[in-house]
């Protein structure tokens, strides 16, 4: 009797989804992979207007009127493009006005390779049928309140387009959200991402919604622009004949990861403060290292760290305020700052272990790389060490002025929205030089 009821829901399913939607009950599709914990539909023009959800995306009125956030260097030069036009072209939905948000939890792997659940979130189009999937490794957090699962994600304005998106919280977020995130270890976090991938496809299927297509796109910002790279290498090494990779898009992304803290220590300088506690945490237990952090951070900060940054209550912002110093001296102790000391010798093999660049590998799919030279968080010398290292691939580089690294994950993803309509026009025939 049950399975008649399961038939009968998926051909009700395959029967609506391509027209008006109707509410379907996805928490009853069994699968064994997905699972939903919570659905809603959405209305994305009035989820655009919501003041509250600007500020969620980081839309304050000083980016969109150009400028920096609070306490941020200015831009060295202005982009042609205003930074209000971006906006308004990110979030004109035109005929699209719902999506359908499904929260849930799927199988993967803890850093010590152990079976774990974790959550994420998949955004489609509620009435129109998907195109393509793209797998999205989102960017820093340190709020739970803040992991996919729990809001819409900026990068989910791109189901206008007809794209359902599949985002991770990633291990140390949502039902993990207990567990100290392995910060910027790449190994685990993609398995992690790839997981949910393969954990939504057969779900999806089984409700009766399958992609047009099914090659994909990998996406990513920041921590999630080395995720991505570390996502495509796993794809294609290991999993060549499952997964199609159409394109990858990168942006903004700690590459070097021993590079980005170099930086911070030769500069003595880090402009987003929080990132060197949480960057040092997450090489220390993502690789579990026999390493004592009181030596290496300032008192004030490891005696605060499971408060500020473990309790997963903060946003990145708030905690920069507690830090209360953008310089790394102050956040480090003389151990910390002395890259010959035995403690950050361990740290520079992780970094160097976890540094996609590192890896002996040149990506195979096509990939879309941008950075700003404003970046005041992830050291530009990030795209420029990437374009040295893999000289010969099939990348497309976009380096220019386009802000700090908040205003630039902007423009980045308004790119990555441009670049999908000029391959839909391609795939037309109706392309536009």
């Amino acid at each position: 009797m049950k399975k008649i009821l399961y038939l009968c829901l998926i051909g009700v399913l395959t029967a609506c989804h391509l027209g008006e939607w109707h509410y379907v009950d996805f928490s009853k599709i069994e699968d064994g992979g997905f699972q939903v914990t919570k659905q809603q539909t959405t209305d994305l023009q009035k989820l655009a207007n919501d003041p509250n959800q600007l500020a969620v995306w980081g839309l304050t009125s000083d980016i969109m009127r150009g400028d920096t956030c609070s306490g941020m260097a200015p831009a060295k030069r202005a982009s042609s493009v205003s930074m209000n036009s971006v906006v308004q072209h990110l979030l004109d939905f035109g005929k699209m006005t719902t999506a359908i948000e499904l929260s849930g939890i799927y199988p993967s792997v803890d850093i010590d390779g152990n079976p774990i659940m974790l959550s994420g979130k998949v955004i489609m189009p509620a009435k129109e049928p998907i195109k393509r999937f793209i797998l999205v490794s989102h960017y820093t957090i340190t709020s739970n309140a803040e992991a996919p699962s729990n809001i819409f994600s900026l990068e989910g304005v791109l189901v206008k387009l007809g794209y359902a998106l599949i985002i991770p919280d990633y291990l140390g977020y949502g039902v993990t959200a207990d567990k100290i995130h392995p910060y910027l270890v790449m190994d685990v976090t993609a398995r992690n991402v790839l997981d949910m991938y393969f954990a939504v496809v057969p779900f999806l299927k089984a409700a009766g919604y399958e992609p047009e297509n099914s090659d994909i796109y990998l996406m990513g910002y920041s921590q999630g622009g080395a995720t991505t790279m570390a996502v495509q290498h796993l794809i294609e090494h290991h999993y060549s004949d499952d997964v199609r990779i159409r394109r990858v898009f990168a942006g903004g992304g700690p590459y070097d990861v021993k590079a980005t803290y170099d930086r911070f220590v030769e500069t003595n300088h880090a402009s987003y403060p929080c990132a060197v506690p949480v960057m040092m945490q997450g090489m220390v237990v993502g690789n579990k290292l026999d390493l004592d952090m009181s030596k290496m951070m300032a008192p004030y900060i490891y005696e605060n760290l499971d408060e500020w940054v473990n309790s997963k209550r903060y946003t990145t912002s708030q905690i920069n305020q507690f830090i209360g110093s953008q310089v790394t001296s102050d956040l480090l102790t003389p151990v910390g700052m002395d890259r010959t000391s035995n403690d950050v010798s361990e740290l520079y093999k992780a970094m160097t272990t976890n540094s996609i660049l590192s890896y002996s590998w040149k990506p195979e799919a096509p990939v879309f790389i941008m950075h700003s030279i404003d970046d005041d968080v992830v050291p530009f010398e990030n795209a420029t060490r990437a374009k040295n290292k893999w000289q010969g691939a099939n990348i497309q580089y976009n380096l220019g002025y386009f802000g700090t690294h908040i205003v630039g994950c902007i423009r980045f993803i308004y790119t990555v929205q441009t670049l999908l309509k000029n391959e839909e026009k391609e795939e037309d025939g109706n392309y536009e030089f």
